[in-house]
């Protein structure tokens, strides 16, 4: 086995703000669309998810879980540890990935979370304690329990982020800095950020897609691909730890986050990094502190030029996902519109799946089955030059098209 593109950081539908219809058939149906061959099982720390994934997947002796269908997914959860900083006096926020070999340990965790706090009331539950202590709790466990410090650079609940004002994951895991060995990037920075800062370059970078639904504009918009000969958990942490085994990653393209730039939404204002530093991220219409964007964030801190390459570093492609440049050539803005999903099921039926239509289906073949607009527009995707306006303060970013792009009548919409 070899490419596994996998999808690490699913939510289940005990999660607040998720899709009640994410099952497990339905992540698998989608992933499969998508094409990814390896997903997170999901809050696996929630009673009714842990029951569900135990009735519905077996876990063979590599710590792989398996649907009746043979799809795999690994024990995975997610929480949200929110304290306050004796050092600094100030709060902190952050939300991390916990990784389990298999389902003795996965129980173990369980147990221990369970003792520390709820865990029926949401599936990213919220602890009092802090990272160091998370990290003795895991390793009091097991030492093949992985954590991994995701969407690291969003502004409310993320290691580096403005909420916290940290500069560096010491800043955070203290003496236990050295059992991280992976940063979850998020959708607002990619690699490329990421290797501006010389005291991230000890960790390996991956990208997952925090799905709250099923939906492949969604699920695996961002994914990490690994290349094994064999699929198992030791394999996975092998990856993480050292690097030996993990590929690549697919991104979004960082202006799509939706906290890449600095602004306010209710006020309709948007600054890039120099236009917010100008202003001392300031509102310059209502006055007070903007929602400060990712790309200040990282500028702020950067001790390296925009365009360094580390060494060793892992290759990375910036896609959007397919459903999103069809509602931008359709001008149709429900993603699960009828008219959509006619256009993109007729794409899957003729390729396999989204990745390779994103990333290998020449113009040509593309040509054969869906308007020569569109067909032109996932080569710009697949090239980077499409035009994105920035995402922030919660807002995603929005491609944008010339009228040359765009396809604007009904009869064209079904003439494939």
């Amino acid at each position: 086995m070899a490419n596994i593109i996998s999808d690490l950081q699913i939510h289940s539908s005990h999660s607040r703000a998720t899709s009640k219809n994410i099952t497990f058939q339905n992540l698998e149906e989608f992933a499969r669309m998508k094409g990814l061959n390896l997903l997170g099982c999901a809050d696996f720390q929630h009673p009714k998810q842990f029951e569900t994934i135990n009735l519905e997947l077996e876990e063979d002796d590599k710590g792989i879980l398996w649907s009746k269908t043979k799809f795999p997914f690994l024990w995975q959860t997610e929480i949200s540890l929110i304290y306050t900083d004796k050092d600094k006096g100030k709060g902190q926020r952050i939300h991390n990935l916990i990784f389990s070999p298999n389902k003795d340990v996965a129980k173990q965790i369980i147990d221990k979370l369970g003792s520390k706090g709820r865990l029926d009331y949401d599936g990213r539950p919220i602890f009092g304690f802090n990272s160091v202590e998370l990290v003795d709790m895991m390793r009091g466990i097991s030492e093949d329990i992985e954590i991994i410090p995701a969407h690291v650079w969003t502004p409310h609940f993320s290691l580096m982020g403005e909420y916290n004002q940290l500069t560096k994951v010491e800043d955070c895991f203290k003496d236990n800095t050295k059992y991280i060995h992976a940063l979850e990037t998020g959708m607002s920075s990619d690699p490329a950020d990421n290797w501006r800062i010389s005291a991230l370059d000890k960790f390996q970078l991956v990208s997952f897609s925090d799905a709250h639904s099923m939906w492949p504009f969604r699920l695996g918009r961002e994914a990490t691909i690994f290349d094994f000969n064999e699929l198992s958990y030791k394999n996975f942490i092998k990856a993480i730890r050292t690097g030996n085994g993990l590929k690549s990653t697919i991104e979004t393209p960082t202006f799509y986050g939706k906290y890449h730039y600095s602004g306010h939404r209710n006020c309709g204002v948007v600054l890039s990094p120099k236009e917010s530093l100008k202003n001392n991220q300031m509102c310059p219409k209502c006055g007070n502190k903007l929602i400060v964007g990712v790309a200040d964030r990282i500028e702020s801190i950067a001790d390296r030029p925009e365009g360094y390459k580390r060494e060793n570093i892992k290759p990375f492609v910036s896609l959007i996902p397919l459903q999103e440049l069809i509602s931008a050539v359709y001008e149709i803005k429900q993603l699960t519109s009828k008219k959509i999903w006619e256009i993109y099921n007729k794409l899957i039926e003729s390729f396999g799946n989204e990745f390779n239509i994103l990333l290998n289906v020449s113009e040509d073949e593309l040509k054969k089955i869906v308007h020569e607009k569109l067909a032109r527009v996932i080569l710009l995707n697949r090239k980077g030059k499409l035009q994105i306006n920035a995402g922030f303060d919660g807002k995603y970013g929005e491609v944008i098209l010339g009228s040359n792009e765009k396809v604007k009548t009904q009869k064209s919409l079904i003439e494939f």
